[in-house]
């Protein structure tokens, strides 16, 4: 299956230059326009900073696409006709010449066609609280796609200890960036000690490559906490998911519907501040990732 890359995207491939992948929910799905776009760009501009080229992916009226313009991230961005797909959903947008903004699923898929091994994202999927069946994507796809991913925990609002169970059972690798707790999104500390510690992202690109060499075959999953500075309270965050659950029950929402939910009323109760500890971790998240790649 053949990906367009941008022509930075596919410069920096065919040099062997280092690339970091990014998912385009978060334009899409994940914040409001125009500051959707403006997050997407600065994050392109962090990852650049540290030495990588960075590609966003999407697909773009049925095309994967690895390596984004100001165009497409805009269209993308105003919504519309833009549809959220996982990796199940890839398929039937291109059948459908569909464009989509991509999940953590998806874009893994889409950057080990393009040759890319480096994702970074704000939070990956896992086991719903109270449903145990309920189980994202983003694992499955760890479990059969060798690309690492960047990200600053399970998200908050899941059953992080069963989420861990099931990254185990799957043997994916799993590791903490610079702290021995597993970090919980919005928090530096989910109570739970899981995975690797590291300290230096050499250390990081040589295990995975390590992986590789194995043929485990499986991705590599990098738990980056949140910056000290932007983390919110832990109590705080606790309290106010049990309402955003209660809140979800009481309104029937359910399926896919329940996430984005749950983080709407985060960012409400938060007044704000949750919708800025996203962008931070994110910003950290790309940071760490293209330290990873550069050190590849």
């Amino acid at each position: 299956m053949q990906v367009r890359l941008s022509d930075e995207v596919s410069r920096a491939l065919a040099m062997g230059a280092p690339v970091v992948a990014l998912e385009s929910t978060i334009i899409s799905h994940g914040m409001p326009w125009p500051r959707n776009a403006e997050v997407a760009l600065a994050v392109e501009d962090a990852v650049r900073a540290e030495g990588a080229v960075p590609a966003t992916i999407a697909v773009i009226d049925g095309v994967l696409c690895a390596g984004l313009d100001a165009d497409q991230v805009a269209r993308l961005g105003q919504g519309g006709d833009v549809v959220k797909a996982a990796s199940r959903d890839l398929g039937a947008c291109i059948v459908k010449g569909l464009t989509a903004g991509t999940t953590v699923s998806a874009t893994m898929r889409i950057a080990a066609l393009a040759g890319i091994g480096v994702f970074a994202t704000g939070g990956i999927g896992g086991v719903h609280r109270g449903d145990g069946m309920d189980v994202s994507a983003d694992l499955s796809e760890l479990a059969v796609t060798d690309v690492l991913v960047v990200c600053a925990g399970v998200k908050s609002i899941l059953d992080i200890p069963r989420t861990l169970e099931v990254l185990e059972t799957l043997r994916i690798p799993v590791a903490v960036f610079g702290a021995d707790a597993f970090p919980a999104f919005y928090t530096r500390d989910s109570g739970v000690v899981a995975g690797e510690r590291f300290d230096d992202p050499a250390q990081i690109a040589a295990t995975r490559a390590a992986n590789s060499a194995l043929g485990l075959g499986a991705g590599m999953l990098v738990a980056n906490p949140i910056p000290v500075a932007h983390a919110l309270p832990a109590d705080e965050i606790g309290a106010t998911i049990e309402d955003a659950l209660a809140a979800a029950e009481a309104e029937g929402v359910t399926g896919k519907d329940v996430t984005p939910f749950l983080l709407g009323r985060l960012n409400a109760a938060t007044e704000g501040r949750a919708l800025g500890a996203n962008i931070q971790l994110v910003l950290n998240n790309a940071r760490l990732a293209a330290q990873i790649a550069v050190a590849g």
